[in-house]
């Protein structure tokens, strides 16, 4: 029997214009698929990620999927062009949009079920909104002044911050250099301009998973907000990703529940089924 076409959506996240931001595909799987495909068709995309929704019923499975609340659950699947990975921000806000804009759920509250457990997105109104090695690394960086370089314990990378936003503008990353640095992935970061509107600016290299520049990271904010929370006394923050497609994120990093809570806009770029 044939299988059922997959519709999916390309979304441009943590922006409000199209192409700008981080693009993720949403594909809606009404069937289980293997591994293999979803690898294959994340490769066929290749952008930085791909994910996959497939709908929870609320008296499904093991019990750490039986839904207690009344707000409708996912399975939430992320997969870069090479790898399956554990937690991706900006492809779990594209996939909220796609189920908020497409009318696939009635409530403003949805939760995915991932290998990072259970997730909450919430449809906020629009008036809501606001806006090591030291030597290795510094050879990295060749041309920027370092202030300080940390490892982070969220997504085990290295996170440097230099000493101006222009230069985490103007780094011209060397990838080679890159993969043969610890962790995961580089993250350089420093304080924004005091014109710019902005309390940190960031970008994040991650060649070892096939993105050499992750164009806007969700994830990595996370280890973001914890560190520039520490540096800044404060718990809220407007952060820009100053990768060449950019992209905007507010985050309130709440320290009770060990959470950080990230906010941004998407917007949907194409629409289409997958027929294989």
């Amino acid at each position: 029997m044939a299988k059922k076409p997959v519709k999916y959506s390309v979304v441009d996240a943590f922006t409000e214009s199209p192409f700008k931001g981080n693009p993720a595909a949403v594909c809606l799987l009404e069937e289980e698929r293997d591994d293999n495909w979803l690898q294959a068709i994340a490769a066929e995309f290749n952008i930085s990620e791909t994910c996959y929704l497939t709908r929870i019923a609320e008296s499904e499975g093991p019990p750490h999927l039986i839904n207690a609340s009344s707000n409708p659950r996912f399975r939430l699947r992320w997969f870069t062009p090479v790898c399956e990975v554990e937690l991706c921000g900006h492809a779990t806000l594209a996939a909220a949009h796609t189920l908020f804009s497409s009318g696939l759920v009635a409530s403003n509250i949805v939760e995915f079920v991932t290998l990072s457990g259970v997730l909450t997105a919430k449809k906020i109104p629009e008036i809501e909104f606001h806006s090591t090695e030291t030597s290795q690394i510094s050879a990295v960086l060749k041309g920027a002044s370092i202030f300080e370089i940390k490892r982070t314990t969220i997504g085990d990378d290295l996170l440097v911050e230099v000493t101006s936003g222009k230069s985490v503008v103007e780094h011209k990353p060397q990838f080679d250099a890159i993969v043969k640095c610890p962790g995961r992935g580089l993250i350089v970061t420093s304080i924004a301009p005091s014109d710019s509107g902005f309390d940190f600016y960031s970008r994040f290299f991650c060649p070892k998973f096939g993105i050499n520049e992750d164009p806007v990271c969700g994830s990595v904010h996370c280890a973001l907000a914890s560190y520039w929370s520490k540096k800044l006394g404060k718990l809220d923050f407007n952060a820009y990703q100053a990768s060449r497609r950019g992209g905007v994120l507010n985050i309130h990093l709440d320290e009770q529940n060990q959470r950080v809570l990230l906010r941004g806009k998407a917007v949907t770029v194409m629409e289409g089924c997958i027929i294989v």
